[in-house]
């Protein structure tokens, strides 16, 4: 499926591995070209020279940490006037509710929530001069169902959300649509940690752990980056333009609702 966004240019933040690198993938297969950015140097050169040898794509690289002000600044210097924003950033770790103080919070929220508002804002303005872009913002399924133990990233991209769902509406009539996309369970590094917190505290290998979180998924399984990419890259195709200010749930069916 062609979806129409060759030639493109996206910035995709988090990018160097995990569900950042999946879409990505996805996007540079569409013939995007890219602004790739993590915090470290090695592993994100390795990622796009890869990409670019895969799929023939510009890709740019900026090593900064996307949650601090100083780092943003590099990255947008680098992106320019990207048609594509892909907001994504490592959630807080896992805990349990009387260890958060204030400071958690605040840190949670500037790179969960303040930081992609933040890009949205720097990035829109010719986004709506150009009368078309896209924006993707990773959140979580955490946002739908909230995990107990994820309670500073229920908490932060819960925020994002709301912001999302006004903002949205605003900037649609001049062809720019942003929208959510809510990972479950996928296979990352912070699916491992979970995985390792739980066999810890149930007194349970971590096989086993795995397994029951495996059997409470009704495929069975957890997701692949390369599912999450692509549909990471068809939000932001020529396709979604009927599509404003949703929560786009990718979770194998793990949440029940019908709503």
């Amino acid at each position: 499926m062609d979806l129409g966004i060759a030639g493109k240019r996206a910035l995709v933040c988090a990018s160097s591995k995990g569900l950042g690198r999946g879409c990505a993938d996805a996007l540079a297969a569409a013939g995007v070209d890219l602004v790739l950015n993590a915090r470290g140097a090695e592993a994100l050169e390795a990622t796009a020279e890869e990409l670019r040898r895969a799929h023939g794509v510009t890709v740019t690289t900026v090593a900064a940490d996307i949650t601090s002000e100083e780092g943003r600044a590099k990255v947008l210097e680098a992106a320019e006037s990207p048609d594509i924003l892909v907001n994504n950033a490592g959630g807080p770790p896992p805990g349990f509710w009387p260890d958060w103080d204030r400071e958690d919070f605040i840190k949670a929220l500037d790179a969960n929530m303040l930081a992609p508002i933040a890009l949205m804002k720097a990035l829109l303005p010719a986004m709506i001069d150009r009368e078309w872009g896209r924006v993707v913002n990773i959140t979580s399924a955490s946002v739908k169902s909230p995990v107990a133990q994820l309670g500073l990233s229920n908490s932060a991209r819960a925020g994002l959300t709301g912001y999302v769902a006004g903002t949205a509406r605003q900037v649609a009539p001049h062809g720019v649509i942003i929208n959510n996309l809510l990972p479950g369970l996928h296979q990352t590094d912070r699916a491992t940690s979970l995985v390792e917190i739980t066999a810890e505290r149930e007194g349970i290998s971590t096989d086993q752990a795995a397994s029951n979180r495996n059997d409470a998924i009704p495929v069975g399984r957890i997701g692949t980056t390369e599912e999450f990419g692509a549909t990471c890259a068809f939000m932001c195709s020529v396709y979604v333009g009927y599509m404003v200010g949703q929560n786009i749930l990718l979770d194998g069916g793990a949440f029940n609702a019908t709503l």
